[in-house]
């Protein structure tokens, strides 16, 4: 299967599939602990929402999504890496403390899980992040739900680790978000 794969940035003209992919995600068993948004708020945009998002992760320098495109053309997985500065609106809250990617949106569907997607898709993500010049990421960063375990155990796989920091998720169900970081080359 991952031969016949295509890692690939995704072009403002894939708004629609941009759309249908990430309301697939919003429909996984997984999504409650995997995401913020909910299936009814995100089916609700309108077009422009859709269009404006996926031309900020065509185009953007500050932002990149990366899908992996099976042979025929159907997305198998989906990430997005949001470059963080000192300077700027943290997620979640919070202070950056060095310029960072952020990795978010992260899905992979059921039927592709373990078939080595995720790990071409982290790649991808990870080479755009590290390639650029201005601004220079130091590391990559995420945030995973303490009853997400199956995520856990991918990024820690993968190369990323707990960085002891925790914060609530934004939900008000007391639960927590435990941040893993991978740090540059």
């Amino acid at each position: 299967m991952i031969s016949d794969l295509v890692m690939r940035r995704v072009r403002a003209e894939d708004w629609s599939a941009v759309r249908e992919f990430r309301l697939l995600a919003l429909r996984d068993p997984a999504a409650p602990v995997a995401f913020l948004d909910s299936y009814e708020s995100s089916a609700g945009e309108p077009d422009l929402f859709w269009q404006e998002r996926t031309a900020r992760g065509a185009e953007g320098s500050d932002v990149a999504q990366f899908v992996a495109e099976a042979r025929g053309g159907r997305w198998l997985g989906s990430v997005t890496v949001l470059v963080e500065r000192p300077d700027g609106e943290a997620s979640f809250g919070g202070v950056v403390e060095c310029v960072q990617g952020h990795v978010v949106g992260v899905f992979v569907r059921p039927e592709a899980r373990g078939t080595g997607v995720t790990d071409a898709l982290f790649r991808a993500a990870e080479e755009w992040a590290f390639a650029l010049d201005d601004p220079y990421l130091t590391r990559l960063r995420l945030f995973v739900h303490e009853n997400n375990p199956r995520a856990a155990a991918f990024y820690q796989r993968y190369g990323f680790v707990a960085s002891g920091r925790t914060v609530p998720v934004p939900d008000g169900s007391g639960d927590r978000e435990r941040e893993m970081v991978r740090e540059r080359r």
